[in-house]
């Protein structure tokens, strides 16, 4: 297995283009546990570690830039103010030693129906900017996956940021896990109320074949809520918001939990979060 090591961003652009089978390695908190399951054995690893803007985030105009090798823990400390969905979703990643390795460009890499960066970022209605030496073209989130650990990815590409819009409202995310932490999740959803646009965004995780959103439940809720007046949100709307949320999911049985299970749980996180979101809402 050969181990390529670029400095810069043009040379791990390079680098990939000449050997498209190089696995990349950020964190590696995926892939070195692949490898030492000899589930896979790459021809050669892309260490991006060297390469110095993909650790930097920046205003972009309306947008934040995140870098492809921004890790968990400095989300949390650096980015909850603005982006506090996903760094209630990072807070849930594993154990400090992954949150301060891993990164949400490598979450992404991996494609995994449960990874629990994609909720959040789906919710935001984030962007997945793609590099190789032919270009630069930015992904709709929610048009990146196309099946677990499948997304469209071209062979010589490479994620170099996630572009988001922080929402001008209140965000949640909440998961089911067997406990609290250190924990892959049985299913998983965020929110966001963007009072600006009168707009709500969802993400559904770990319960269908990629993460997803939660269409008509957005629409119907957003045509509901009373944003102007900030009166409360009664029972049957926030019981009609879980019942379209789980709708929208196709899970599966497997030894994290059976699928009527996930659609229940789904229902009853889509409530609590809507329940939380409106208060600090109605409080702002």
């Amino acid at each position: 297995m050969d181990f390529l090591q670029p400095s810069t961003w043009d040379e791990a652009l390079a680098a990939k283009a000449e050997r498209p089978a190089a696995v990349p390695v950020a964190g590696g908190t995926d892939v070195m546990v692949e490898l030492n399951f000899d589930r896979r054995r790459p021809e050669a690893l892309l260490d991006l570690t060297r390469v110095r803007s993909l650790g930097e985030w920046a205003r972009d105009g309306e947008h934040l830039r995140i870098g492809s090798g921004v890790t968990y823990q400095r989300i949390i400390e650096e980015l909850g103010a603005l982006l506090p969905g996903l760094a209630m979703a990072s807070r849930t990643v594993g154990s400090p030693q992954i949150r301060n390795r891993g990164t949400v460009g490598g979450n992404l890499g991996s494609a995994s129906p449960a990874g629990d960066a994609h909720p959040p970022l789906l919710a935001a209605d984030a962007l997945v900017e793609l590099a190789s030496v032919r270009g630069v073209r930015q992904v709709p989130v929610a048009d990146f996956f196309h099946g677990p650990k499948r997304s469209v990815l071209a062979p010589d590409e490479l994620i170099a940021a996630v572009l988001v819009e922080p929402p001008d409202g209140p965000q949640q995310f909440a998961k089911v896990g067997t406990r609290n932490a250190m924990v892959i999740a049985v299913c998983s959803f965020a929110l966001v109320l963007d009072a600006s646009r009168r707009r709500v965004g969802t993400g559904i995780g770990s319960a269908a074949p990629t993460p997803l959103r939660a269409i008509a439940a957005e629409e119907m809720l957003a045509g509901e809520l009373p944003w102007q007046s900030r009166g409360p949100v009664s029972e049957p709307l926030v019981r009609r918001f879980g019942e379209l949320v789980a709708a929208a999911a196709s899970p599966i049985d497997d030894v994290r939990g059976t699928a009527d299970y996930r659609r229940h749980a789904l229902a009853v996180l889509a409530g609590r979060t809507l329940t939380w979101a409106w208060k600090e809402y109605q409080c702002a």
